[in-house]
């Protein structure tokens, strides 16, 4: 015989099987066990405060709460699909363990609340442990800024040689990158950290209640103002998955360069043995696997955010059982990208770069002409007329076969009279790297003290603790 609903006085028939199998969340909705336990622990607690339940009683309530969460962290505690989710499941077992008292723990409570709250003590652990890992992928890439800090490599733009950078200036780049993620998680950590609990259904309740108290005991920065926007609200949960997705959009950007780059034609990077995969049927292949499933999961974790968004457009206010549904999603959104970042860092760790091929590809798609048109410019020339120029230029070091360099100065004077011999002092990739003079972390300079800026702020120390 299936079990008895809470919420089943007013049914004259049990629900049917099939309904069961198809409402039940407890399937996917088992991982809110701890904040579930813990509201309903501090929930006793106000309860008690307020006289709504004696003290013995909410002894006895914490105590039980805590023996399920025992058994349930030793896997000793069935979760049962008929008892439909996490709420259920555990005050239902609470119940048949201390007996009547156990039904008073959901007063002045309903499940819209509940789950509000549940969802945001999860998001807000999350979004910490998501922040942790963004540092510790910093951290590496730091390291292989300043392991290979006299590296040179071309610059891209539309994937054509453009000019030439400083391999460190380029794994900055992506620092920057992962810190704007990491802001982003700050920001939305600032507004889901606010307590629903007090909104009871929607209309909060009758009872003398304190939410402050609740609030506070859980580390909340204050309540949600409005009762119904309480249980309904899951934005913090569409932010969230937002910043989930321009994280997994930003990893899946590296994983393209990086797929590109152990390519043969390429061969910019080494991935060791251990984080690739082979072929069955080619011997001879090394295949970059682990970037190629983190370029495709981001797509996975793009339709995430697409599916809560399309969730909530039509709901009217307040709660409805839709809703459900939006665990799945930041579920599986957050594990992807955390289960990315995770395997990035290591691969990370385990890469290293081809010196000789990246100076070899400088040599190509003329990478120093921009500095040629600027040395045209410090003599006098408008830049396009300066540009104009270079262009001509380049197109007769094609017709001959020669780089910029290999040029001789009659050669550069059939075009201008006002290059001289210093000429050869602009050209050439290492003179350009030398000559930057402004920008960021372009030159050699300024890349070592974002370096040292990102070593000290990286720092064990240094990272902010994002919470309360």
């Amino acid at each position: 015989m299936r079990q008895k609903k809470l919420w089943g006085g007013r049914f004259t028939k049990q629900t049917a099987a099939s309904v069961e199998s198809f409402t039940e969340s407890i399937s996917f909705d088992w991982r809110l066990y701890k904040y579930d336990i813990e509201g309903s622990i501090t929930h006793a607690v106000m309860l008690a405060k307020c006289k709504l339940i004696t003290e013995k009683e909410k002894d006895t309530i914490v105590k039980g709460l805590k023996g399920i969460l025992s058994d349930i962290l030793a896997e000793k505690f069935e979760f049962k699909k008929s008892l439909e989710d996490i709420h259920m499941n555990i005050e239902s077992v609470l119940i048949d363990r201390i007996g009547e008292v156990g039904k008073k723990l959901h007063t002045a409570r309903s499940r819209n609340d509940q789950i509000a709250l549940d969802l945001r003590l999860w998001t807000r652990d999350q979004t910490q442990q998501t922040i942790k890992l963004l540092v510790m992928l910093q951290r590496e890439f730091v390291k292989k800024a300043k392991n290979y800090l006299s590296f040179i490599m071309p610059g891209f733009t539309h994937l054509q040689h453009a000019q030439p950078v400083l391999v460190s200036h380029y794994l900055l780049a992506y620092i920057e990158m992962f810190e704007r993620d990491k802001t982003r998680l700050q920001d939305c950590f600032i507004r889901l950290n606010k307590s629903p609990l007090g909104a009871c259904a929607l209309a909060g309740t009758t009872l003398q209640t304190d939410s402050m108290l609740t609030a506070k005991l859980l580390g909340f920065k204050g309540i949600c103002e409005n009762s119904m926007d309480a249980v309904s609200d899951r934005d913090f949960c569409v932010e969230y998955s937002f910043c989930l997705s321009t994280i997994a959009m930003h990893l899946s950007r590296f994983c393209e360069e990086w797929i590109i780059w152990c390519n043969d034609e390429f061969k910019f990077i080494e991935i060791s043995d251990d984080y690739c995969t082979g072929s069955s049927i080619m011997p001879q292949k090394k295949n970059p696997d682990v970037l190629e499933l983190i370029r495709g999961k981001c797509g996975r974790v793009f339709g995430h955010l697409v599916s809560l968004l399309t969730l909530l457009k039509g709901l009217p206010l307040t709660y409805n059982r839709d809703m459900q549904e939006d665990k799945i999603a930041l579920f599986d959104a957050t594990d992807t990208v955390q289960a990315s970042l995770s395997i990035l860092t290591e691969l990370v760790t385990n890469t290293h770069f081809n010196k000789e091929r990246m100076m070899l590809a400088c040599e190509k798609g003329f990478i120093d002409a921009t500095a040629l048109a600027e040395y045209l410019v410090k003599k006098g020339l408008p830049f396009r007329k300066a540009h104009e120029i270079v262009g001509n230029i380049v197109r007769e070091c094609i017709r001959v076969h020669c780089t910029l360099m290999d040029l001789k100065l009659e050669g550069f004077k059939a075009f201008s009279s006002i290059i001289e011999k210093d000429v050869y002092k602009v050209l050439g990739v290492e003179n350009c790297i030398k000559n930057y003079k402004s920008y960021g972390s372009t030159a050699p300079g300024f890349v070592k003290k974002r370096i040292a800026y990102w070593e000290k702020k990286l720092s064990d120390n240094s990272v902010p603790k994002y919470a309360n």
